[in-house]
């Protein structure tokens, strides 16, 4: 029998590996085939897809594809650069705060690779070393997904922990607090790290060779593109949207009751998050005049492509997986999770250092530790753990920080993982971990 599940749990861990080199839309078709192997070669019985989370995501992901359409996102980044811009001296606290806030909202960190280049712009016309902004802002905008109401990872979380009586204001209310508390910390912390810009031996190197001009000669404000005029009403129309989410789950009397056993219950959170998503879209697309035919065109609809189906071949894996094996798994770790609550939380995070996504990784590893009897505040307050794929430099905002950093300043260590965003990676992390634990012990 362990035999059997050590096997099975390597063709778990070849499916991961071979589609995390695929990149893309890779994970979630290497998944596939791994359920092909557990149900034809090992007979488990596959589970059911994770539908309710996948018909979210593409509720969300359609609104915002119509807002970037519409050029909301551009409005979006244009407020951003203002913000960072009437800041410059404390741009290292500013700056993460607003990489926070606009994934917050939007959903998705789609918006954040835009303010790169204007954190590194604003900071090098300072004198200030650009890695501490750039590095914990761009730890920040993962930190935001696992609070977003509209993001992929809470679309899995909902889905699992509504009927556990734990819904997305619950949930907002601890991993909210937490993940801007842990931001925070990070940056305060980032801005003692490393020489001061002008005492930087690689800085100097590059300036010495020409490679890049004295601060306040080579850098010159971006200049800003015209956006359609449509831009800012479909912004603000996506914001009223998730704000009418977030409403609709604080208070369950705005949602209309409909029939659930013998008598009448508020629309479920899941249901009411993919109505209003889909009637805003359709809402905006009216409003704003977008042409239909450039939403697929997107970036934001084709970084939802492949979330819903990573989410798709991953979480199935999973499930089967662990469904197939259950008694024994949890038989197995169930007593060390009971006696060290926190090594879910290691799980967590070095599950995501292979999935990276956070909506995998939380559809992936929750059911796990609702069925170990985990309580359910602990499990949302240890859910910001899978932000953790900034442990290794590969993923795409942190080679996009590292490469419009041109002063050197933000890279990869000689060790690899000695690198600049493993310490707000680290700090970030365990700072809303344990601010969650307390806030879950008072609210749940």
């Amino acid at each position: 029998m362990v035999v059997k599940l050590i096997l099975e749990f390597a063709i778990v861990l070849a499916a991961i590996f071979l589609g995390s080199r695929s990149g893309g839309v890779g994970l979630g078709l290497w998944g596939g085939a791994g359920v092909l192997v557990l149900s034809y070669g090992f007979g488990l019985a596959p589970t059911a897809p994770p539908i309710d989370v996948m018909l979210i995501i593409l509720a969300v992901i359609m609104a915002a594809s119509v807002m970037e359409a519409a050029g909301g996102i551009d409005y979006l980044v244009s407020l951003a650069e203002r913000i960072i811009r009437r800041n410059p001296r404390q741009i290292t606290i500013v700056a993460p705060l607003v990489c926070y806030l606009f994934p917050f909202g939007a959903g998705t960190g789609h918006v954040f690779y835009p303010l790169l280049p204007i954190i590194f712009q604003v900071a090098y016309e300072n004198g200030i070393r650009p890695e501490r902004p750039m590095a914990v802002s761009t730890i920040a905008s993962q930190q935001a997904i696992t609070a977003s109401p509209v993001s992929a990872a809470m679309a899995a979380m909902i889905a699992m922990f509504e009927p556990l009586g734990v819904g997305l204001p619950k949930i907002m209310l601890i991993c909210l607090p937490a993940t801007v508390i842990g931001v925070l910390v990070a940056a305060v912390v980032q801005t003692r790290v490393g020489k001061e810009l002008k005492d930087d031996p690689e800085y100097q190197r590059r300036l010495s060779a020409g490679e890049l001009q004295p601060p306040g000669e080579a850098q010159g404000k971006t200049e800003r593109k015209a956006l359609p005029a449509g831009a800012r009403l479909s912004a603000l129309m996506f914001l009223a949207g998730v704000l009418l989410i977030v409403l609709a789950g604080l208070f369950p009397g705005l949602r209309p009751a409909i029939p659930k056993g013998d008598g009448l219950a508020p629309l479920g959170m899941a249901e009411t998050i993919q109505i209003v998503m889909l009637s805003l879209a359709a809402l905006m697309l009216l409003a704003t005049k977008t042409t239909a035919t450039k939403i697929p065109k997107t970036e934001v609809a084709q970084a939802g492509l492949t979330a819903v189906i990573g989410i798709f071949g991953l979480a199935w894996l999973g499930d089967t997986f662990i469904k197939g094996n259950e008694k024994l798994i949890i038989g197995t770790i169930g007593e060390i999770t009971a006696n060290y609550p926190i090594t879910f939380a290691l799980g967590l995070f070095f599950a995501s250092v292979l999935l990276f996504s956070q909506a995998a990784t939380t559809r992936a590893l929750m059911p796990l530790g609702i069925s170990l009897g985990m309580a359910p505040a602990n499990l949302v307050a240890m859910w910001p753990a899978v932000n953790g794929y900034f442990f290794l430099p590969t993923y795409g905002s942190l080679i996009a920080a590292i490469n419009f950093d041109r002063t050197g300043t933000t890279r990869i260590g000689r060790y690899v993982l000695n690198h600049s965003f493993m310490l707000p990676g680290i700090v970030s992390t365990a700072t809303a971990i344990c601010v969650g634990l307390i806030i879950g012990r008072l609210v749940l």
